[in-house]
């Protein structure tokens, strides 16, 4: 049985941690590492009863997903999850639910450099009223940015090598709180 850790990418849309996520992943199977990538909007959108944005089926992804790692544990070296995971307290479940797992990584730009960058086109698409709820714009849905992250990595400052080196050092070290070192 593994060792299973989970690193949990939170950030806005559009902060880089689906490319982020790939990359720890490709990454740490060239190091002989067992990877399991779960991204939030493929988990949102294979629901039978699609999730809104609303902010009770926010925090019921989050859980969904969190259960997801938990039935996955110790079948892998490491669960990546790239969901945006805007509520503090969604974030908590998650960490009490995974302990001594759970490594909670904010992929941090701010909201203007992540509507500048808008690649999946939503934030425009909310901006003009046509995505109720989205999160970071609707004062219903806004980001509640981290307090005791275990690995920051700034994605307007770093490029995406650079924030995957960074959290790959914080895993190697320790200094993720994680139990042990790659």
């Amino acid at each position: 049985m593994k060792n299973t850790r989970i690193v949990w990418l939170t950030g806005l849309s559009g902060s880089g941690k689906t490319t982020i996520a790939n990359r720890i992943s490709d990454r740490l199977v060239g190091m002989k590492k067992t990877v399991l990538v779960i991204d939030g909007d493929n988990v949102r959108n294979s629901r039978p009863n699609k999730l809104t944005f609303r902010p009770e089926d926010i925090r019921e992804n989050n859980r969904l997903i969190a259960l997801q790692c938990r039935k996955n544990i110790g079948q892998y070296d490491f669960i990546i999850v790239s969901l945006i995971s805007p509520f503090r307290d969604a974030r908590r479940y998650a960490r009490q639910l995974l302990q001594p797992h759970f490594i909670e990584v904010f992929v941090k730009a701010d909201l203007q450099e992540c509507i500048r960058r808008d690649v999946k086109g939503l934030y425009g698409r909310a901006l003009a009223g046509q995505i109720e709820n989205f999160i970071g714009i609707s004062v219903n849905t806004p980001y509640e940015e981290p307090s005791n992250a275990e690995i920051v990595v700034d994605t307007v400052n770093q490029t995406p090598d650079e924030c995957v080196t960074s959290i790959i050092e914080g895993l190697s070290t320790g200094n993720s709180g994680a139990a042990e070192s790659l």
